[in-house]
């Protein structure tokens, strides 16, 4: 099982910041499209890729867990327990998706109920959801063996898997949501057709890059047998994490209920305000993500000092560069806007959010780098009691609460409250040095000791 021993964290940024991109072109393509269609097909897409994120909460259990199992089994020099954790990625993602796919299917219709979608949205969201549940279950292999491949710092290979992937899905988006010649396309559906044929791409990719790269050649036992006990060490890292993004998810959908409650044009910018701001999260998710991988390598090896600078420089460069790129996005509003509405009711709604997101960004940046790297020395529950209260009281309660007397800007004033006091809280874990101990009793567990503690 080959072990690329990379140590640069840009090495490793670069990379999945590329993979961030290209998803999030797909979707703001996907966005684009359907805005043309109509603002009932924008709010759809909008309402829905909400939702997907939320039960993806279910894959990320699988993601975060083998990614940091998978790190700390390398940097202790533990290859075959690598190897046995990549295989259980094969297992768990395949009950995972059927989970994932049931829920859509089954509980779709009360999904739209809870969250209280527009009469115009709920017909085409119904159709919408039931086509995009198939290509779930291979979300969830696809995922889960990325995140194996950049464990072993395969971040460049994992990259050009991904260019593949949404490259086909953007391609195959745009001829069966806009048509050819005399055929006019399949609309909004047209893109879960695509969505669907570009991950049976991306499956086939990742196991040619299995067997070629890392030896690893998976049987059909691997692909259903699951062993809970082996699966132990997975979830006590996932499971917390998960619980985290399940309760930020769930309080986020209430806002999103409380946004849908002002209708279809604010629906509409909550959208096309959310999809630009996933560009200008793209640098700090992808130094998180990377923070995460190597602090977890740093750890199997027992250097201490080193992950804690490395976090550091993290969260520098994440509060730099998405400060600045949250200010070009304010600034830019009014042309970015243009590329989804005419509408100069949503342009301006859209621009004012985009001014408040500028300190949103920078408070996000402590919880996009910090949280992960915490969880990669074993500090996977504080970040989850840390953040309860938050998510209750002001992402939830508050969003709703706001939207009653301010509309759209009030939901977005919780989320700039929320993000900031997280990340405050998760600062001054990582300062105050509360996740050493759980550091040092990993190393101890694993028969290691800690160099240059700091």
């Amino acid at each position: 099982m080959a072990m690329n021993t990379r140590p640069s964290l840009n090495a490793v940024a670069a990379p999945i910041f590329g993979e961030f991109l290209l998803g999030m072109t797909v979707a703001f393509a996907g966005l684009y499209l359907a805005s043309h269609t109509s603002d009932a097909a924008a709010g759809t897409f909008g309402l829905t890729q909400q939702v997907l994120e939320t039960l993806f909460v279910i894959f990320r259990v699988l993601a975060i867990g083998l990614g940091i199992v998978v790190t700390q089994s390398l940097g202790s020099r533990r290859i075959e327990a690598a190897k046995r954790t990549a295989y259980m990625a094969l297992s768990s993602s395949t009950w995972a998706g059927l989970l994932v796919v049931a829920l859509m299917v089954f509980g779709r219709s009360a999904i739209l109920e809870v969250l209280n979608a527009p009469a115009s949205v709920i017909p085409l969201a119904m159709t919408y959801m039931l086509l995009l549940a198939p290509a779930l279950l291979l979300e969830a292999y696809n995922l889960s063996m990325a995140s194996v491949l950049r464990a072993h710092l395969f971040a460049r290979e994992s990259l050009f898997i991904m260019i593949a992937m949404h490259g086909t899905h953007l391609l195959l988006a745009v001829l069966f949501m806009q048509g050819l010649g005399g055929w006019e396309g399949w609309g909004l559906n047209g893109y879960a057709l695509a969505y669907f044929l570009s991950r049976v791409f991306g499956l086939w990719m990742h196991l040619s890059f299995w067997r070629r790269r890392m030896d690893l050649h998976p049987n059909r036992r691997h692909w259903w047998a699951l062993s809970l006990p082996a699966m132990a060490p997975v979830l006590r890292i996932g499971v917390p994490g998960a619980a985290l993004e399940l309760g930020y998810r769930l309080a986020f959908m209430v806002s999103l209920s409380a946004t849908a409650r002002l209708g279809v044009a604010a629906l509409a910018t909550h959208s096309y305000t959310l999809q630009t701001l996933k560009y200008v999260l793209l640098i700090s998710m992808a130094i998180g993500w990377a923070c995460e991988i190597m602090v977890g390598r740093l750890l199997g090896a027992g250097r201490l000092k080193a992950a804690d600078a490395m976090v550091r420089k993290g969260v520098r460069n994440g509060m730099l560069a998405s400060g600045l790129l949250a200010l070009a996005a304010a600034i830019g509003a009014p042309w970015i806007m243009h590329a989804f509405t005419r509408d100069p009711a949503i342009i301006a709604a859209a621009q004012q959010l985009l001014w408040m997101s500028v300190v949103l960004e920078v408070g996000r940046v402590f919880n996009l780098v910090v949280i992960g790297s915490l969880r990669a020395t074993g500090d996977v529950h504080y970040p989850v009691i840390a953040s309860l209260a938050s998510f209750v009281l002001i992402l939830g309660l508050g969003s709703y609460l706001l939207s009653r007397l301010w509309g759209l800007p009030g939901v977005w004033l919780a989320y700039v409250i929320d993000e900031c006091l997280r990340g405050a809280l998760m600062w001054w874990r990582w300062q105050g040095r509360g996740w050493l101990p759980h550091a040092k009793h990993y190393l101890k567990s694993s028969r290691h000791g800690p160099t240059g503690d700091p």
